[in-house]
């Protein structure tokens, strides 16, 4: 029978591996050179454990910054995996990598958008609703290119993958199905908590929210970009929270159509042997969860 009531786990895929995180404990498992899975864990401390979580909205932002950390930090192990090197990207250094990667990120995705909406809005002499509009357009394709360069990489259709692999073990175990991998192998590629469907749902979001300021000037339109990006994540947080609760509307499964389609620009059919690492993983962070006796 489908589980009624279950915390929201959910993942991410790293290079030769797959992340889980519980609401106390992360696990990440990984396929070594020589075949074998490594597997690593940790409890999950600060923002996981305390009121702030409860807290609609301020909580989204919080835990998407952690889960940016965590994930950077585990991306930087699965690769060392691989390489047999032995560097940690921690403290300082993590921040600062972190931080330009995102301080790009807000260049390309965010201020060209909007230099180019303002050109035309001088250009044309259209009003800020068509301006913005146009901005949000060039947002998403923006987007949705860069994610479809990237996927044509040969390692990044690996990661992919191993995303298909992490989708379909956190909706077997939300069917209640046993996770093995000839289960698990059934089960779709898309989930309506991926990061995918949050980063769709900020763009469509800042054309309806930057669109509400109306008229600015080129610096103001710069600033309010810039900004309002911490509201947006929050509220595209808790929309997804919010259509993940109630999926048995028809509604919902309407107004998630979008999110799940451009999954399948991130997520790849993965091979059993991904399979088993994304089921390893799982395994390991879910035994921590229910505090069970620890295997080998």
């Amino acid at each position: 029978m489908p589980i009624e009531r279950f915390p929201s786990y959910g993942g991410q895929a790293l290079i030769e591996g797959v992340l889980m995180r519980g609401s106390n404990y992360l696990a990440a498992a990984f396929r070594k050179p020589d075949g074998e899975i490594e597997i690593l864990s940790e409890k999950l401390n600060g923002i996981y454990n305390s009121r702030l979580k409860k807290i609609p909205f301020l909580r989204g932002l919080i835990m998407l910054w952690d889960a940016l950390v965590l994930g950077t930090r585990f991306l930087t192990t699965s690769a060392n995996y691989q390489t047999g090197e032995n560097e940690k990207i921690e403290g300082p250094t993590l921040y600062l990598s972190l931080g330009g990667a995102l301080l790009i990120g807000i260049a390309i995705f965010f201020l060209l958008p909007a230099a180019i909406g303002q050109g035309f809005e001088s250009l044309l002499r259209i009003n800020h609703w068509w301006s913005n509009l146009i901005e949000g357009i060039i947002r998403l394709v923006l987007l949705v290119s860069y994610i479809w360069l990237i996927g044509k990489m040969p390692d990044i259709q690996r990661v992919f993958a191993y995303h298909g692999a992490e989708h379909k073990v956190i909706n077997a175990f939300e069917s209640g199905a046993d996770l093995t991998p000839e289960n698990v192998m059934k089960y779709s590629i898309e989930h309506p908590r991926c990061g995918t469907s949050f980063l769709l749902t900020v763009v469509l979001l800042s054309v309806v929210v930057f669109s509400l300021l109306g008229p600015l000037p080129i610096l103001w339109r710069f600033l309010s970009r810039i900004i309002l990006i911490p509201i947006l994540a929050t509220l595209a947080y808790e929309y997804i929270r919010w259509t993940a609760r109630h999926l048995d509307s028809d509604i919902v499964k309407f107004l998630i159509r979008p999110n799940l389609a451009l999954q399948h620009l991130t997520t790849r059919e993965p091979s059993r042997a991904m399979v088993e690492v994304s089921i390893s993983a799982f395994n390991k962070m879910y035994s921590l969860e229910l505090d069970l006796p620890q295997t080998p």
